[in-house]
């Protein structure tokens, strides 16, 4: 603001000081009356300590218990939802005066605080109302409702869970029995297989066939015995089966061009040439009793033969199905053991919900302790009268000023030398203002009576916000007897 302006101000104030005065007065008188008029709240809190339990941490592992974060989270949403506030309102009987209930649901959503401390575990409740008993029994009514209904909901799903392992456990054991019922099942039916050593019975195979194969041998030495046995007394025909049966022998170990293998086969040839250059070439008749002996050792072998065939077929087909039959047991197995788990760790969990059960119905867990209950409140927490009234002082001098140079603006009178010049008019001479001595005299007496009686007045306004400051109650009960004449006087300035 230049220097000009505010000499400007301050002379259009020393000019109209009387009105300056009288008006900043009024504005103050008027905010004062407002600050006394309007609705008052009494606020009333509550302070709830959550306290967990030393037994909590005692069979922590053992049982569940919510959280104190979720318990937290959810605290402000809890307090104020409408299921909560309608319990509470039926409780007080309360009736506001309100039409629609929904209404009165919101306005009592809007009054009430609730101020979460998480380090300290601790939230505060605050209700606002005009009247200070429905204040302070709202809150306690809140808390109190809160706590039950938390404490029951708690319980309620302890009960529940309980219940619901329990069915589980029920359902489960059905499925475990059942799937040991066909393991077993299984077990009887190819127990047999199962328990087979398959490296065992592989080398048993291979036994089996090495001795079918000996078998096979010493029977085709037998018959190629029977082609060639002549008399007992021919000594040629004994020495061709010596050589052969020295040959079969000598075969079983080495090769054929082994020289021990040639040299039997030399000789055998050689038996054989002088057996052929016999007179006519004729051979010698059988013997009839060693052919018999030869072909009973032939049929008895080949018998043999077929049951040791039949043993490692058999033996085989085992051997292929091991594996399967394996599997198969196997797969119940899992299933089985996979039921048992389940069954087991429900049957864990249901031990930790029946301790849990018996905590929450104990309350042995989680607990809200009223540190603070709601008291009836003495002075209303709103409007907030030091305030305005100070805004009032404050205001009143501003406006009364803002009053003056919107007045002064409206003045088409001319007031200085310069607005004249301006106009392009020649000024000849300018007259000052004749005052008469007498009647400067008695106007300075009457400014100084209105700026006594209004400095007197001003003291008296200044006895309100050091009564509020001092929480001096007279007023409010002032108010309280002529809560309907402000009642009506509210409504008339709305």
């Amino acid at each position: 603001m230049q220097e000009s302006e505010y000499k400007k101000y301050v002379q259009l104030v020393t000019r109209h000081k009387e009105r300056f005065v009288l008006w900043a007065l009024l504005i103050m008188t008027l905010v004062f009356l407002v600050s006394y008029l309007l609705p008052r709240k009494y606020e009333s809190s509550s302070t709830v300590f959550i306290e967990k339990n030393v037994i909590s941490e005692l069979v922590k592992g053992i049982t569940v218990t919510p959280s104190m974060d979720d318990t937290i989270n959810v605290l402000t949403y809890a307090i104020t939802s409408r299921s909560l506030l309608t319990k509470a309102m039926e409780s007080l009987d309360m009736n506001l005066g309100k039409e629609g209930n929904d209404e009165l649901i919101r306005d009592l959503q809007k009054n009430i605080t609730v101020k979460v401390k998480e380090k300290n575990n601790l939230f505060i409740i605050s209700f606002a109302y005009s009247d200070p008993r429905i204040s302070r029994d709202f809150v306690n009514t809140l808390v109190r409702l809160y706590i039950e209904q938390n404490t029951s909901s708690k319980r309620g799903e302890s009960y529940d869970a309980t219940k619901f392992l329990a069915e589980q456990i029920q359902t489960f054991n059905t499925k475990l029995e059942k799937s040991e019922g066909e393991v077993n099942a299984y077990k009887r039916e190819k127990g047999g297989i199962i328990s087979i050593d398959e490296g065992k019975l592989f080398e048993e195979i291979n036994t089996a066939q090495q001795k079918l194969y000996d078998l096979q041998l010493r029977r085709r030495q037998l018959e190629g015995m029977r082609q060639v046995t002549r008399r007992a007394n021919d000594p040629l025909q004994s020495r061709l089966i010596a050589l052969q049966k020295r040959l079969e022998e000598l075969r079983v170990q080495y090769t054929d061009s082994y020289p021990e293998v040639l040299t039997v086969k030399g000789d055998i040839e050689t038996v054989q040439e002088q057996l052929k250059a016999r007179k006519g070439g004729e051979p010698q008749p059988l013997d009839p009793q060693e052919v018999a002996k030869i072909d009973s050792e032939v049929a008895a072998l080949k018998v043999v033969e077929e049951g040791l065939n039949r043993h490692i077929q058999k033996n085989r087909e085992v051997l292929q199905s091991i594996p399967g039959a394996k599997a198969g047991l196997a797969k119940l197995e899992v299933e089985r053991e996979n039921q048992k788990k389940l069954y087991d760790e429900l049957y864990a969990r249901h031990g930790q919900s029946e301790v849990s059960k018996q905590m929450e119905v104990q309350d042995k867990s989680t607990t809200f302790r009223i540190v603070d209950p709601a008291v009836l409140p003495v002075k209303p927490s709103s409007p907030n009268r030091i305030m305005i009234m100070l805004a009032g002082i404050f205001g009143g001098l501003a406006g009364s000023l803002g009053l003056l140079v919107l007045r002064d603006q409206f003045d088409g009178s001319v007031k200085e030398l310069s607005f004249v010049k301006a106009l392009g008019v020649p000024v000849l001479a300018v007259v000052p203002r004749m005052v008469d001595a007498q009647q400067a005299i008695t106007m300075r007496r009457r400014t100084h009576r209105i700026i006594a009686v209004a400095a007197v007045y001003f003291l008296l306004l200044l006895v309100f916000p050091v009564m509020e400051l001092l929480q001096l109650p007279y007023m409010d009960r002032l108010l309280d007897h002529l809560t309907p004449i402000s009642q009506g006087l509210w409504g008339m300035l709305h």
